[in-house]
């Protein structure tokens, strides 16, 4: 099976400019592509994952991945999903965090011997004339077209900068420059950037009279149409010191019966056929499906030996007699306890399970906590030293929370 046809099969292809044309690139031919990462925060994220997934499998077919990080049009931000203007940042920031994304990446593509290639738009963007930039790229965008734009449209009610309506066109530019820098002839990028990826291919095409090919893939969503990947922290980041590997896996193993097959499919390697396979269990057989998602998925981030230490973890919270070691701790101290007792609320509020002691009142009342599978039942109760004798108590927050508390007397 050729790349084009296994992202198809995998549901990664969402949108193309030129079906026919772009298999052939993909499955006859070498090519260089590149995916864009602005970088708004210091970590990667699940919604970046789908991403690299896709530049991994056509780098394993022999293409070369330019991954794009945008310490120029970062100065703006892209207004495509956004109801407000992105926070502005300094270029210290947006240097850190570029630094903070190629560690991470490096971890799933090959960036040795050129087979792929990191770049930064703020080399071509940040010294740019803006008088002559406008002459020769500005004079092919339409601002009719630019508006009509599901990127920009849904911003006009709100309001909508000239200072944004820039990004198209430099993300537009960044697609004529790689093309001149690296013969890139494809652009691909999350469904979102449908509008942004068309400016670069037109802009091409009316420039330099040349034919380049646009491809966007499967947003990741639940069967509800919701965005994955936030959870009551924020979002899942693939950075282990934002978001643990114990809860990183956590998060995979408990994703909606609806979903796991298509996350398989989309974020690992697994071969279609063995997904296949476990899509014909049902019910609780399903939580083997999960675990081996879980499994693959936090392998892939985070490496094999964490992705053990978090399976263990929690298998832990089921019964299974694996150890707990790995389930995300807080460490008690003497002073945390008055006369030899820790209020409930106040533990949940040291181990951040609350924002608030009313938060707290509420779960209890709807019978959401328990203390090493006892169900909570008042929210003044009180845990006493004795309860440490192990070393440590689990608190279970709703069907899916658990959290270690430790304490050496």
């Amino acid at each position: 099976m050729g790349v084009f046809e296994e992202l198809k099969a995998r549901g990664l292809i969402a949108q193309m400019t030129d079906e026919e044309k772009i298999r052939d690139l993909l499955d006859n031919q070498k090519t260089t592509f590149y995916i864009g990462f602005d970088p708004t925060a210091d970590s990667l994220h699940v919604g970046h994952f789908v991403q690299i997934m896709v530049m991994a499998h056509m780098q394993r077919a022999g293409h070369t991945p330019i991954a794009l990080f945008g310490g120029g049009t970062g100065m703006i931000g892209d207004p495509s999903g956004k109801t407000d203007m992105r926070r502005m940042m300094t270029p210290d920031e947006i240097n850190h965090n570029i630094e903070c994304f190629k560690k991470q990446m490096s971890r799933l593509i090959d960036f040795s011997d050129g087979k792929a290639i990191m770049a930064n738009n703020g080399d071509w963007l940040l010294n740019l004339n803006y008088i002559q930039f406008m002459r020769d790229i500005g004079v092919h965008f339409s601002v009719n077209r630019m508006l009509a734009a599901e990127c920009y449209k849904q911003r006009l009610e709100r309001g909508l900068s000239f200072f944004e309506m820039n990004y198209m066109i430099m993300q537009s530019y960044d697609f004529l420059e790689l093309n001149h820098r690296y013969n890139c002839r494809l652009e691909l990028g999350g469904d979102d950037q449908w509008s942004n990826i068309i400016g670069g291919v037109e802009l091409l095409r009316r420039k330099e009279g040349k034919e380049a090919f646009g491809m966007t893939f499967t947003l990741l969503t639940t069967s509800e149409g919701k965005k994955m990947g936030k959870t009551e922290k924020g979002a899942v980041w693939l950075d282990p010191e934002k978001t643990t590997p114990f809860e990183f896996y956590q998060y995979w193993r408990n994703i909606g019966d609806a979903d796991v097959i298509k996350c398989l499919k989309i974020l690992t390697f697994l071969p279609l056929s063995e997904i296949e396979e476990l899509a014909k269990l049902e019910g609780s057989e399903l939580n083997k499906a999960k675990e081996i998602l879980a499994f693959e998925v936090t392998k892939l981030i985070h490496g094999e030996e964490e992705a053990i230490k978090a399976q263990e973890g929690a298998r832990a919270l089921f019964g299974s007699g694996a150890n707990t070691d790995n389930m995300p701790t807080t460490a008690l101290s003497g002073d945390d306890f008055e006369n030899g007792e820790i209020a409930v609320l106040d533990l949940l509020l040291k181990t951040k399970l609350i924002p608030s002691k009313g938060e707290g009142r509420r779960l209890i009342e709807q019978g959401g906590i328990a203390v090493d599978d006892r169900k909570i039942e008042n929210a003044l109760e009180k845990i006493p030293v004795s309860a440490f004798e192990k070393g440590y108590v689990i608190i279970k927050k709703g069907k899916k929370i658990h959290h270690k508390a430790s304490f050496q007397s």
